[in-house]
């Protein structure tokens, strides 16, 4: 499956993970990769990429297209965090399947799992409880799309495949003040108050929740590393209804944390205030790569590093 010549198409390949999967991709010598941004091709839109797969026979598939955000984003729009991701992921698989694509990529997130999982949290977690009901919406649509894939392998024999990052940060993130994550808003945040000379910064939550941060080279690495193992060896990690396989750094720090790394690594020297009457989101949430890690991949790239990498991209293309 590693055959350079291979007709891949990248979907969503604009976004953070998927700029990233189409970097590797590109150095690795793959040939003959297919784009299409919005406006070429609406994923929303059964008839256009049903049309979209026939002309163009594809082989491989990478989904990482999806609508994201972070907690104030998912709180504000739910409508359309569910139903663009349903629609993205049921058009993409099921067009797959009708014209013979060999291998399917689905890019999931770790907000699959309950909110009270057991730390680390095992790919056989997931439907064990309840859901963060910050980002259910959201949560639920990627289960879908896990299921989505077990549902057509099982039925059809075909070989689609799930992955599950942890919380992604790095180059070509979004760094809107509202609808980003974490790590991006954060940045975006310490940068501008240490320009306006604020004494002081506002975080949302109590600085309290655990996170697992992982770098999105190392995510699109792993992506890769998935897609081209022996079908034998991922059927052996998995199971027909439980085929997701997580992919983390292993390592988490608390928000309090974190906010004193970007405030060093930003050069902020004002003082951090904790908004608790803003939501925290999940108390923890770090997951089990073991799986992952048993099949040769592992991360590269530690948080500190990650960060100064994030900052410094901002500054070329945002700031």
């Amino acid at each position: 499956m590693n055959d350079l010549s291979q007709k891949i198409f990248l979907a969503g390949h604009k976004g953070m993970v998927g700029s990233s999967i189409l970097r590797i991709l590109k150095t690795l010598g793959y040939k003959n990769i297919l784009l299409a941004s919005r406006n070429e091709l609406d994923l929303t839109n059964q008839k256009e990429v049903y049309s979209f797969f026939k002309k163009e026979e594809i082989n491989q598939v990478y989904l990482a297209a999806a609508k994201v955000g972070g907690i104030f984003a998912n709180n504000t729009y739910p409508a359309e965090f569910i139903f663009q991701n349903l629609m993205i992921q049921s058009n993409v698989i099921h067009s797959s399947y009708l014209t013979g694509v060999q291998r399917l990529l689905f890019l999931g997130s770790s907000c699959i799992y309950p909110r009270k999982s057991e730390q680390p949290i095992k790919e056989d977690m997931l439907l064990m409880g309840p859901l963060e009901l910050t980002n259910e919406p959201y949560a639920i649509a990627k289960i879908a799309g896990i299921k989505l894939c077990e549902s057509y392998n099982r039925q059809y024999e075909v070989d689609f495949r799930s992955i599950m990052p942890t919380n992604l940060y790095g180059p070509g993130d979004n760094f809107h003040p509202k609808n980003s994550h974490v790590i991006a808003a954060l940045i975006d945040r310490f940068h501008k108050a240490k320009l306006k000379n604020e004494s002081n910064i506002l975080v949302w939550g109590t600085g309290k929740p655990y996170r697992e941060f992982l770098h999105v080279d190392d995510m699109a690495a792993a992506s890769v590393h998935l897609m081209n193992i022996n079908i034998d060896i991922y059927k052996n990690n998995t199971k027909p209804q439980l085929s997701h396989i997580n992919v983390g750094s292993g390592e988490e720090y608390s928000i309090m944390e974190l906010s004193k790394m970007i405030a060093n690594i930003t050069n902020y020297h004002g003082k951090i205030v904790f908004d608790k009457t803003k939501p925290d989101g999940t108390p923890r949430k770090l997951i089990d790569s073991s799986i992952l890690k048993s099949t040769g991949w592992k991360p590269k790239i530690d948080l500190k590093k990650g960060l100064e990498d994030s900052y410094n991209w901002y500054l070329s293309n945002i700031a």
